[in-house]
């Protein structure tokens, strides 16, 4: 059977299956494809879930769960999972979240990029990534790429840096009019460069956007007196990135999500020969977080300043690790993140036990300032949900929880901010 579609976008909670038409938001695919794709879930299913199989009446199926980005099958199909931002967002519209919450993610090459004149829905969240990269190296290119001294040997004909004896013994014994050397070039063909033209070479192959293949072709010519790397781990590790290669960091940060293909989440598998894919769970605390930051709250992320419980006065058991915590004068303010719809059709609308046990430990351990006010933070969707307020006694004193909504569409929405500042 023919490959059916070159590019897939999925959103989450929506499956492929072996078929020849899509079923709603259900994708309809090969069965190589599908082959490809479950041989890679299998492979890493005991570490994480990236895709979850099942079985229904009509089909098996790989159903998208947390994790969203992209995976290219080694047939080379390209599958993109967008979030769920809501039931009725379009895809545009969540890849445009998207793209602007990871340029708040931590650690990442995402949060110096203009995305302004970027028509994130005309291009393939790959194609998005690799114009990224592209805009980075141009500025490099711009300001220019750096040169070393790198050692080097060779016979020559004449004498030049230090000759070493016993190999010009063994080749010009005959040869007397030649001399072997070790010696030092002042080269742009570094590690650094080297790395930049392996990722430009792969990513040539990988592209199918007119304009980043003809991009990727005018910076390969500006390095076409460096050579590619043949050992990428290798050369990674003989990175400087001194304060004279400050202007490289972003370009190399971008070149190892693309060269190790497995920067944010690690994968096995050799069915699939590109996949960049990130948790939405901490994708939305992030998010959030920053979003906290930005509106002048002092906030620590994964805060580990407590244990649940201890084996004497110095050996704390059992980290306490809340995603946000919130510090004013004389209050913290504590915030777990779950990317999840609630809906009216669950019980509590889908606010687990188990998270309100989690919070409640969190507020027993925060005495010193006191806590009292607590919030479990959902994302907004178009349903009209209660944000309710739980106490944890019965006389309503004490610990408060709240539930809050958090809307991706308006994250500017100053009413949310202002239950951290009371």
């Amino acid at each position: 059977m023919k490959i059916l579609k070159a590019h897939i976008t999925l959103s989450e909670y929506s499956y492929i299956f072996i078929g020849s038409e899509d079923i709603g938001n259900n994708k309809a695919v090969d069965k190589k494809t599908f082959d490809e794709v479950e041989s890679f879930v299998l492979q890493n299913s005991d570490t994480v879930q990236y895709l979850k199989l099942g079985q229904n009446k009509l089909h098996k199926y790989l159903q998208a769960q947390n994790y969203v980005g992209v995976i290219q099958t080694k047939s080379g199909v390209t599958i993109e999972i967008l979030p769920k931002i809501a039931r009725n967002t379009d895809d545009a519209k969540s890849k445009n979240i998207l793209i602007k919450m990871l340029k708040t993610l931590r650690k990442s090459p995402f949060k110096n990029f203009n995305t302004a004149n970027l028509k994130a829905s005309n291009l393939p969240l790959l194609e998005i990534f690799i114009t990224m990269f592209l805009v980075e190296l141009e500025k490099l290119i711009q300001k220019g790429i750096k040169s070393d001294y790198i050692d080097k040997e060779d016979n020559l004909s004449f004498l030049k840096g230090k000759l070493k004896i016993k190999e010009h013994m063994q080749k010009n014994l005959i040869h007397k009019e030649k001399f072997y050397v070790e010696y030092q070039e002042f080269i742009q063909d570094r590690v650094e460069n080297r790395l930049i033209k392996t990722a430009l070479e792969y990513l040539y192959k990988k592209s199918k956007a007119n304009n980043n293949k003809k991009r990727i072709r005018e910076f390969l010519f500006v390095f076409d007196d460096i050579k590619v790397s043949h050992n990428i781990k290798e050369d990674f590790k003989k990175i400087r990135l001194d304060r004279q290669m400050n202007d490289y960091a972003l370009v190399l940060q971008w070149a190892k999500i693309f060269l190790y293909k497995n920067s944010f989440s690690p994968y096995k598998g050799k069915e699939v020969t590109f996949a960049l894919l990130f948790d939405m769970n901490l994708l939305f605390e992030d998010y959030v977080g920053h979003m906290l930051k930005k509106n002048g709250l002092e906030v620590s992320l994964q805060d580990r300043e407590h244990h649940l419980a201890y084996l004497d006065s110095n050996t704390g058991k059992f980290q306490l690790k809340p995603d946000i915590v919130v510090r004013h004068d004389a209050e913290v303010i504590i915030a777990d993140t779950k990317w999840k719809l609630l809906s009216e059709d669950k019980t509590h609308q889908g606010v687990s036990q188990a998270d309100m046990y989690q919070l409640y430990a969190y507020g027993t351990k925060y005495t010193s300032p006191k806590c009292e006010n607590m919030y479990l933070i959902y994302p907004k969707n178009e349903s009209e949900l209660t944000e309710h307020q739980y106490h944890y006694q019965k006389d309503m004193g004490g610990l408060k929880l709240k539930v809050l909504f958090f809307d991706l569409e308006n994250p500017e929405d100053e009413v949310f901010y202002e239950y951290f500042r009371r």
